[in-house]
């Protein structure tokens, strides 16, 4: 019996069941981009641990960090006796997210208690208790961001009911609806105000591209016109950026590629180079109307998290991860779309940077159309183009079997995402897309 199986025998015996795993390999370490498990496979990771370790797993300057931090204290609790690292990655979230304004953070554990707390800011500023999101979309796994979260199973079977005056509203998914920015927006603001009212709403919130639903790329105009829809009506536009953020799409954060400045912005994920921690940084009078004590958690800020954090942003500083981003879509995206010229299955490649996606689909539902995302790189398709996720599933078992560590996600259930650490080089990268065209 291997390491593997004997642990994972282990695991069955002692870890929930509703608690599972992609692969059956248990991780030993990881450096990179590659993945090595107790039986000494490698893995090339397409995952990052979904958009955590961008600058790689057990990146020097992030190591070093937390051990000098674990050996001068390990908690006291910012609420109780405060110190200097929660204040600077404050700092740093403040200078770094997207507005020429004044702004303000608080720091939080996971990417679902950001999006709560971010709620929870916006209708206490507003005074408003209504909160619109959209289609495919993810929030989390808490119960007001379950009731955020578009899709049932597996995020919301079973567990309801969920918190109230939450509204859904169609989102622009231009590999299915074909639509401008401008026009799928004005269909969501319609909605909005016949079905809710303008003048109720607390927050529009968005992911800039949503993660779990599916990579969705909105067309271009949809956010600004949102957003500026937002700003007309006095409701606060959050922008989601857990997964998108920290250099993922190319840039410090999605928004600017649209110009959009939101009110409020959510971070997680790639923030801390792989330990947990989260934030929620907005405009200065916005997170200021909320009362003293408002907000706060026991571990949220964590000494050691927080020192993670100032290491991983010097570390995307000095190796310019935006710019490895770009890189990373310049080699895959041409691969991607040889793969789908060979393969009519791949209905769409979409994505920016190193957050890129194919969507699988039942050959027969999708002709070639109009170019309709917004860097090109989609065909088209008809609305009604028909998911195969059965498909997806078996392209990602083959790969899995290669040594290829890839995410599936979609509302449909259909969609491959590749999200590599920003530090994989081209070789590895290389590696990966030939694994992949193989399970193809």
């Amino acid at each position: 019996m291997s390491h593997s199986e004997d642990l994972h025998k282990r695991r069955t015996a002692a870890v929930a069941r509703g608690v599972s795993s992609m692969v059956q390999s248990y991780v030993d370490y990881a450096a990179g981009g590659t993945l090595t498990d107790v039986d000494g496979r490698e893995w090339v990771d397409m995952a990052a641990g979904i958009a955590v370790t961008s600058v790689g797993n057990a990146s020097p300057k992030v190591v070093a960090a937390v051990q000098r931090q674990v050996e001068r204290f390990t908690h006291t609790c910012f609420m109780i006796a405060p110190y200097e690292s929660y204040v600077a990655v404050c700092e740093q979230l403040n200078a770094l997210t997207p507005g020429a304004f004044e702004k303000r953070s608080a720091l939080f554990n996971s990417g679902a208690e950001a999006v709560e707390n971010a709620v929870k800011i916006a209708r206490h500023a507003t005074g408003r208790r209504a909160v619109v999101v959209f289609d495919h979309a993810y929030h989390g796994r808490t119960n007001l961001t379950m009731a955020l979260t578009a899709k049932n199973m597996p995020y919301k079977q079973g567990f309801g009911p969920f918190a109230g005056e939450i509204y859904r509203v169609p989102m622009s998914y231009p590999f299915r609806d074909g639509l401008a920015g401008p026009d799928a927006a004005a269909l969501a603001i319609n909605m909005i105000e016949k079905q809710v009212g303008a003048d109720q709403v607390a927050a529009v919130l968005i992911e800039p591209i949503q993660g779990e639903g599916g990579f969705v790329v909105p067309a271009p105009g949809f956010l600004s016109s949102l957003a500026a829809w937002s700003k007309a009506h006095g409701a606060l536009f959050i922008a989601d950026e857990i997964q998108t953020g920290f250099c993922r799409t190319g840039d410090w954060f999605a928004s600017p590629h649209e110009s959009v400045e939101p009110d409020i912005i959510t971070t997680a994920k790639g923030i801390a180079g792989g330990l947990p921690l989260a934030g929620v940084t907005g405009r200065a009078e916005v997170m200021d109307a909320v009362h003293p004590s408002g907000l706060g958690g026991t571990y949220g800020g964590n000494p050691i998290a927080c020192a993670a954090a100032l290491a991983t942003i010097d570390t995307m500083r000095e190796l310019d991860l935006s710019a490895a981003a770009r890189r990373i879509e310049s080699v895959m995206v041409p691969r991607l779309r040889e793969l789908q010229q060979s393969h009519p299955f791949i209905g769409d490649v979409r994505g920016r940077g190193a957050m890129l996606a194919i969507e699988i689909v039942v050959p027969e539902s999708a002709s070639p159309g109009t170019m309709t995302a917004e860097r090109g790189y989609g065909r088209g398709a008809p609305l009604g183009a028909t998911p195969d996720p059965a498909r997806t599933s078996e392209i990602q078992r083959r790969a899995h079997e290669a040594g290829l560590l890839l995410l599936t996600c979609g509302t449909y259930g259909n969609v491959i995402r590749f999200l590599p650490p920003l530090v994989m080089d081209d070789p590895t990268l290389q590696r990966a897309l030939t694994m992949l065209e193989s399970a193809l």
